[in-house]
């Protein structure tokens, strides 16, 4: 079987080398379609006002100076189009894409993407540890191992991508999840230059909903927590609650 290996920490991440090891080890041909430079939260974003780059960097390994979508869809679409693979691997991510991380992350967005073109995906990301920093893949390349080895014989189902989180240290074990609510405050920092103009960064804490069944709540207890997503966003209590659309509105609209 061949796996697509991508990340939006760059070429050069130690997790994505982790990520290759373990889908290797889990008996996978590699091939690695990854950003030149780290594109953390670009979320599923597609370049379209410029040309794109694909260099070949190594006999199974390329890369793209676009974003983490790009790097899929240019592998499925052109650089593997005549090998296509059986599996997109994503990560493993440099801190947890938890909650609503998940809309903003590259790294989910490789899965999101490599599921819209008919691949079975799965994105990796790696819980914070005490210190934060550095980031130790040991004990995570053995968790995405196993979740590849299970998921050669259980795969994702059609139009749902895995998302796995992983906590810092030893797992106390897996625990299938649903997504937590993950909100950031005070994201905006304003500061002024050496020339007198003011300059923004993006950033701030975060506040989580810690919710029994989540995986916010599985990853902070010490678990890994794989979360089924879905392509389909619609919200079908919603659509109910519009059942006397068509006809209030009958006339006013076209």
């Amino acid at each position: 079987m061949r796996a697509l290996i991508s990340n939006d920490d760059g070429i050069f991440s130690p997790g994505l080398a982790a990520l290759e090891r373990a889908a290797a080890a889990a008996g996978f041909e590699t091939f690695v379609v990854a950003p030149d430079r780290e594109q953390s939260a670009s979320s599923h974003a597609l370049t379209m006002h410029r040309p794109l780059r694909v260099v070949k960097k190594a006999e199974r390994q390329w890369t793209v100076d676009g974003t983490p979508t790009d790097c899929i869809n240019l592998a499925l679409c052109s650089v593997l189009a005549r090998t296509p693979p059986d599996f997109v691997f994503s990560g493993i991510n440099s801190g947890p894409n938890l909650g609503d991380d998940v809309t903003y992350s590259g790294t989910v967005a490789c899965a999101f993407e490599g599921t819209l073109l008919g691949v079975r995906s799965i994105a990796f990301s790696l819980d914070y540890g005490p210190d934060r920093i550095p980031f130790d893949y040991t004990l995570a390349e053995d968790v995405a191992r196993e979740v590849i080895l299970y998921a050669k014989e259980h795969p994702p189902a059609e139009d749902t991508l895995w998302n796995v989180n992983i906590p810092h240290g030893k797992a106390k074990g897996i625990k299938a999840t649903r997504m937590g609510r993950r909100r950031y405050g005070d994201n905006v920092v304003e500061k002024i230059d050496p020339r007198g103009k003011p300059y923004f960064w993006i950033g701030g804490v975060h506040v989580d909903t810690a919710v029994d069944g989540s995986d916010l709540m599985a990853v902070s207890e010490g678990y890994v927590s794989l979360t089924p997503l879905h392509l389909d966003l619609t919200n079908y209590r919603a659509l109910a609650d519009l059942a006397g659309l068509e006809a209030q509105m009958d006339g006013r609209i076209g």
